[in-house]
């Protein structure tokens, strides 16, 4: 095998496995919505189902956690999510500013607890 793709095999599987399936709902997705109005039924429901997915892997992250965040107390977990909610509405609805205001608030309190 040549030692080039010995390496990046891995990554290939990532795009062809993870990335590639993916891409092709979100690409259909978006053709067959751009005739649509942005109030319309469907589009509401697909938000909310999106809406409702993530809240549940935020959820889930929070009170099971895996990996390093088994670690980090539930109260420093809570709290970040806290934290990134009022990042979030404090400038004006920033998506970009609330994740960013969760993640220095879980890096701080992992830290404060010396983890």
């Amino acid at each position: 095998m040549n030692p080039v793709l010995a390496e990046l095999w891995p990554y290939l599987v990532l795009i062809f496995v993870g990335f590639l399936p993916n891409e092709v709902w979100r690409l259909l997705g978006l053709g067959l919505s751009h005739r649509l109005r942005e109030g319309a039924d469907a589009l509401v429901w697909v938000r909310a189902i999106a809406t409702a997915i993530l809240a549940a892997v935020i959820g889930k992250l929070i009170f099971f956690p895996v990996g390093a965040l088994t670690g980090i107390p539930l109260a420093v977990r809570v709290g970040a999510v806290l934290v990134a909610i009022a990042g979030y509405l404090l400038v004006r609805r920033s998506v970009f500013a609330g994740v960013v205001a969760g993640e220095v608030a879980l890096i701080a309190g992992a830290m404060l607890f010396n983890l």
